[in-house]
């Protein structure tokens, strides 16, 4: 049953348990309307802001890439075994901005994430990045919730 609506599909992960039912279900989404996915995971910006530039700043900068990287493959993996084509890419900047600008270049027709984030504070803080994406796409945006 091929979609004219969704053609695209944005997966949107942070390498947490939590996006994994959100992969699952726009893996699964984007083989029955027979779309490409679109995997993103965001070197958050705002996290290094107040670190000083040295080389323990690199370090965990690399250490971020490589679980973007991981993170992403976990996605490639997924589609892989649903016969469903996905490309990834690591951003950096402000996860829900750089979301939406990803999303509007490159004419995604659907973002799905999960509330991304870990545990406790993380989840409240990192949770909000959902709550941005959603009010400030104007592509629509399917959230699902961990679990």
């Amino acid at each position: 049953m091929e979609s004219e609506l969704y053609k695209k599909i944005l997966i949107a992960t942070d390498g947490s348990d939590n996006t994994r039912k959100a992969i699952k279900y726009g893996i699964e989404l984007a083989r029955i309307a027979d779309a490409d996915v679109y995997a993103v995971y965001v070197l958050d910006a705002g996290a290094f802001a107040a670190l000083p530039m040295d080389a323990a700043w690199e370090s965990m900068y690399e250490l971020l890439r490589t679980e973007g990287s991981e993170a992403l493959k976990y996605v490639e993996d997924a589609g892989s075994e649903a016969g469903v084509p996905v490309e990834g890419a690591i951003l950096d900047g402000h996860p829900a901005h750089e979301i939406v600008d990803y999303a509007t270049e490159n004419e995604i027709d659907l973002i799905v994430m999960g509330t991304l984030g870990r545990t406790g504070l993380d989840r409240i803080l990192l949770g909000s990045v959902a709550s941005k994406v959603v009010h400030t796409s104007d592509i629509p945006v399917m959230i699902i919730r961990g679990g």
